[in-house]
């Protein structure tokens, strides 16, 4: 599990750390059967090649949302929240290439008692923004200690 990460301590511009992932076809697989996603790009790669006229089989877009949505939640730690999430898929990625998932924080605030954090995201090849997306987190402050009479 990640260290906690306090409202207190994050600025804005501040970047998450970096989700490195190459996805297989096996994830692939499990990903379609689990979402019930029979679309044959994802899994027949003669189809994908020769009717679709993709290089390859295709990575499932909800599957690249999911690994952008686990960059915030590895990040935010246990008594973090996911608030608000959102993405946009913009281009396909293929099995076994190198993705990397990232953020950046845009802005903080106090809402109705709320610490919340917004980032924008991206889903990455080769410098390419495969997926776009925006998150709002809630982050707790960091606690207090008492002094104990020491100061």
């Amino acid at each position: 599990m990640s260290p906690q990460v306090y409202f207190d301590d994050v600025q804005t511009g501040d970047s998450i750390p970096v989700l490195h992932v190459s996805v297989n076809q096996l994830q692939m697989f499990l990903f379609s059967a689990a979402t019930y996603n029979g679309h044959r790009i994802h899994y027949d790669r003669s189809w994908a090649v020769d009717v679709e006229g993709y290089p390859d089989v295709v990575v499932q877009g909800p599957l690249q949302a999911a690994l952008l949505a686990r960059v915030v939640t590895d990040w935010i730690g246990g008594a973090g929240s996911l608030v608000n999430f959102s993405a946009s898929n913009r281009a396909v990625a293929f099995p076994e290439e190198p993705l990397e998932f990232t953020g950046i924080v845009t802005g903080k605030r106090d809402e109705n008692g709320r610490t919340l954090v917004d980032l924008e995201l991206a889903g990455v090849r080769d410098g390419t923004i495969l997926m776009p997306g925006t998150a709002t987190v809630s982050l707790p402050r960091r606690p207090e200690f008492p002094s104990n009479g020491v100061s």
